[in-house]
């Protein structure tokens, strides 16, 4: 049994210990985090895009974080470079590298709320006068804890702080991975739209090679004139040039597919497919832009912007609290012997409880210079997230511009083209007839063939501005999958749910 005079001073140091912890928990219990509660800027929103155009309802499958919105497309070949590129690109690997360091930064700043726990144990040698000289050997072992409550919230916001900055970048991994996805889709669409062309300019160069003959032997009998065939000439290398130049545009596609998948250019290729300006047409898809304030939660661009506003919102308070008084805790336990032998005796017990204050009087205005920053910070965030709302915006509305003057310019083009086909046609009868000059022949070609690439290219354009506006959009995504609070409550415009979706219309219709 423990004797009774050292029993008593134990329970009293319990008694103690637990009575300051139950006062130090009610004071934490009472103590707010100073500094502004985080309260998400506001924004106007319209009710609705002013690009309504003659837009119908969305009847094919609505592209959601459920289904890739690249399949929308129905391209097995672009399904599978999508896979590549999600797995293998460097930039989303980057990207997932810092929502990992973000997530440990956020860890770091959680850790602030436990104590710091050591052991130490070391051997002295040391010569000593007390009770006369002597030179000893003095062992000691021991731990130590100290812990600094949070008593005005430093620990909270940059707690907070380390979440808004890890949903942030997990944000902006989801903004990068729809980026290179965007520009995949759009490079493979413009190689397949080039490799359209190709095929334009084998079958032209094909005709005007067919005309050279012709010419060749009307200029033999003595029907046509040597100029003829040097205009059939010079309009069948110039066709046969523009061909070999669309061959080094699809290459340099052809390598922006390959980094973007992970690959180096020389061990990629991505063979030409037999695919028809029609059917390359009708793969357009219905896109729903949905309305405005729906914006603020289908694109992680806006989502991680005002992540970065709560984010500055807690630095805010982490300044503040600089200004109030700090306190320490400490405790430390162990044994100190003058030999081993006689280490873990009851007289080599040590053991201390400590407390410290501390409070700065005097910084030379640095606490007034950091709180003053991690405003101007908040106000830098702010503006940033509504322009990046404002932007987010225009690329919706330009896109939606776009493909409303795009399918009109497109009905327009298509009859020019069956307008020049068939003066080209009536113009070769008319030449063989002896009824016009070789001239017109060129000249109804060359506009025949003006009209064809230009059509190619309107095409090309749409898909292009497709992709764009999905991806303005988001793509697809969703702020609740960084777990983000829904972002609609800033809004403050009125919102009719009764609103039809607006979409592009179908080539065609």
């Amino acid at each position: 049994m423990i004797p009774s005079d050292r029993r008593s001073p134990q329970r009293a140091a319990r008694l103690a210990s637990r009575l300051a912890g139950s006062a130090l928990a009610a004071l934490l219990a009472s103590c707010a985090a100073v500094g502004p509660d985080y309260v998400r800027p506001t924004i106007d929103i319209p009710a609705a895009y002013k690009e309504s155009g003659p837009w119908k309802t969305a009847e094919p499958q609505a592209i959601d974080s459920r289904h890739p919105w690249w399949q929308a497309y129905r391209d097995s070949t672009l399904d599978g470079l999508m896979a590549q590129a999600n797995q293998a690109n460097q930039n989303i690997a980057q990207a997932e590298a810092q929502y990992r360091q973000a997530r440990a930064i956020a860890d770091a700043a959680r850790a602030g709320f436990w104590p710091t726990v050591g052991v130490n144990a070391g051997v002295t040698r040391a010569l000593s006068n007390t009770n006369g000289i002597k030179e000893g050997t003095y062992p000691s072992i021991g731990a130590g804890a100290s812990w600094e409550p949070d008593l005005w919230g430093s620990v909270r916001r940059s707690v907070e702080a380390g979440n808004a900055g890890a949903q942030a970048s997990a944000d902006d991994l989801a903004a990068a991975r729809l980026s290179i996805q965007a520009a995949l889709a759009q490079d493979y669409l413009q190689l397949r739209v080039t490799d359209l062309l190709i095929d334009l300019y084998a079958v032209t160069t094909e005709a005007y090679s067919r005309a050279l003959q012709l010419t060749q032997r009307q200029y033999a009998v003595g029907v046509a004139l040597r100029s003829d065939v040097a205009l059939a000439e010079s309009q069948l290398k110039t066709a046969q040039a523009q061909g070999v130049d669309l061959q080094a545009q699809r290459s340099q596609l052809e390598h922006a597919i390959a980094i973007l998948t992970g690959k180096p250019p020389a061990a990629f290729a991505l063979p030409a497919t037999a695919v028809s300006m029609d059917q390359l047409g009708a793969r357009l898809p219905a896109i729903p832009t949905g309305l405005p304030s729906e914006l603020l939660e289908r694109r992680p661009d806006i989502a991680g912007a005002e992540r970065r506003v709560a984010l500055a919102n807690a630095n805010i308070g982490v300044a503040k609290a600089a200004y109030f008084p700090s306190l320490m805790l400490s405790a430390s336990g162990g044994y100190n012997g003058a030999s081993f032998a006689t280490l873990f005796d009851t007289p080599s017990r040590v053991w201390s409880l400590g407390a410290a204050l501390a409070q700065t009087l005097f910084d030379g205005g640095l606490r007034k210079a950091h709180s003053d920053q991690a405003i101007a910070a908040y106000d830098v965030s702010v503006a940033q997230y509504k322009q990046t709302v404002l932007s987010g915006l225009q690329q919706v509305e330009d896109n939606l511009a776009l493909l409303r003057v795009l399918d009109h310019e497109v009905g327009l083009q298509d009859q020019a083209v069956k307008a020049s086909q068939l003066a080209e046609r009536l113009a070769l009868v008319q030449y063989r007839a002896g009824t016009a000059t070789y001239l017109a022949v060129v000249t109804a070609q060359t506009l025949s063939l003006t009209n064809q690439r230009t059509a190619v290219q309107l095409l090309g354009r749409q898909l292009a501005s497709s992709v764009a506006l999905i991806t303005a959009a988001g793509g697809g995504w969703d702020s609740a999958a960084t777990n983000g609070t829904p972002l609609a409550s800033a809004v403050t415009a009125p919102v009719s749910l009764q609103a039809p979706i607006l979409l592009p219309p179908s080539p065609g219709s």
